[in-house]
């Protein structure tokens, strides 16, 4: 591990100041699970570590305007114990079920989840769904930016330096009859996601799905809303034999994306299994 100093800031502002003119040697400690790590191999050897894990002003979960607000600092505990989160984001909730460990969980930081920018983030795929967009804040003052144009590529984030995610706003589930979060890894705890779903929809007395959103993680290089998959099941009845034939389309759409690699035999048909066991509860839906 390099030598650097470490800074806590006591307000935001104070840690805009020093972004402003410290922040291309400058790196951001949310939570640190995955900076910790990235220090010690020396993959990233900044002269400041400038910690906003305790800022205030990056904390709590509202509903405001009709619009779910959640601060980058939320702790992944904190998300999965949150009874709004519960019910307007329950995917996301979900998500937080799983991730890592217990350990983790109370440090890691949905920010920090998000800015590192990991194709296997598992908040990711939930914020996709809920079509969320991230309020940045420099010394120049707020910025918003949707949260999937963030990853410009794996481990490359679109911010710039001398800016901090403050939170995240989120369309709330409104009269949504299903919403899920799942993930597949090498092992069934402390896994990192090999391909990692979210999806909610709703469905009418007629069972025809009148509202969908689907979102894949981990096996592509930045998490992708996949509406070619909604734009396919809404407005249908859906049956066992639509729900394979959406996970195929998903298979070769992820083949398209990463090209056919020796993984494709094992990946191309955990795709598709896992969008079917995901979505597969729609079909028990009564009328």
């Amino acid at each position: 591990m390099n030598n650097f100093v470490y800074r806590r800031p006591q307000s935001l502002v104070e840690a805009l100041d020093f972004l402003a003119d410290c922040g291309n040697n400058t790196v951001l400690l949310a939570g640190g699970t995955d900076l910790t790590i990235d220090l010690r191999q020396g993959s990233v050897q900044p002269e400041y570590v400038l910690d906003t894990a305790r800022l205030n002003e990056l904390k709590g979960i509202e509903l405001s305007n009709g619009q779910l607000c959640i601060g980058a600092g939320v702790t992944l505990t904190e998300i999965y114990g949150s009874t709004l989160l519960e019910r307007y984001a329950p995917a996301l909730q979900k998500c937080a079920a799983t991730f890592a460990s217990k350990q983790i969980r109370n440090v890691a930081t949905i920010g920090g989840n998000v800015a590192h920018c990991s194709p296997c983030a598992d908040t990711m795929p939930p914020l996709l769904v809920h079509e969320a967009k991230a309020i940045l804040a420099s010394r120049k003052g707020l910025r918003e930016e949707p949260v999937q144009d963030i990853a410009s590529g794996p481990y490359m984030s679109s911010l710039r330096r001398d800016e901090i995610i403050v939170r995240f706003i989120l369309k709330p589930s409104k009269d949504i009859d299903f919403a899920d979060f799942q993930k597949i890894g090498r092992r069934k705890e402390l896994a990192t996601a090999r391909i990692s779903m979210a999806s909610m929809a709703r469905q009418g007395t007629d069972r025809k799905i009148s509202f969908l959103r689907f979102a894949l993680g981990a096996c592509t290089s930045t998490p992708q809303r996949m509406e070619f998959i909604e734009d396919y099941l809404v407005g249908k009845v859906p049956t066992a034999q639509m729900l394979w034939e959406a996970g195929g389309m998903l298979a070769e759409r992820v083949l398209e994306l990463t090209g056919r690699r020796p993984s494709a035999v094992y990946k191309e048909p955990a795709v598709r299994g896992l969008l079917v066991r995901m979505l597969y509860p729609l079909l028990r839906v009564e009328a």
